[in-house]
């Protein structure tokens, strides 16, 4: 099982069809192109397709709000936050349940691979809960 990346909006890189990891072919870029179109509505061009993360300095999404906001507070991500849900931060966090309205009828591998990594809210609200629980024992 690969290691866990935990990208600073709290999306999954490693599980992240896009992420460099990932990609072996250019058939696996269209097949990542043809996955988001389908199931998040959005088609990527197969040349733009790839991406190293938040911890890289290639990042897949150039216009991503997320990662410089948390890299100038210097934060490990978005749980870590003061500001948590702000404005920047919404617009990752509900990205599945804006893109689809139905998340039932789609193959268990589909949702793996093109739902999965983008849930975050769920994955930074438990890291939130954890440090909360952490701090009142102190």
């Amino acid at each position: 099982m690969a290691e866990e990346i935990l990208g600073r909006c709290g999306y999954r890189c490693d599980l992240c069809p896009g992420y460099d990891g990932n990609i072996r072919t250019d058939e696996d870029k269209q097949r990542v192109s043809d996955g988001w179109f389908k199931y998040l509505g959005f088609r990527v061009p197969t040349e733009d397709i790839g991406c190293g993360g938040c911890f890289d300095d290639k990042s897949g999404d150039p216009n991503c709000p997320i990662r410089p906001c948390v890299k100038k507070r210097q934060l490990e991500n978005c749980a870590c936050c003061e500001d948590f849900d702000c404005d920047n931060l919404r617009t990752r966090m509900n990205f599945v349940e804006d893109h689809v309205k139905d998340l039932t009828g789609i193959p268990e591998d589909d949702y793996d691979t093109y739902i999965k990594p983008y849930r975050g809210k769920e994955r930074l609200l438990k890291i939130r809960a954890t440090q909360r629980n952490r701090d009142s024992k102190e």
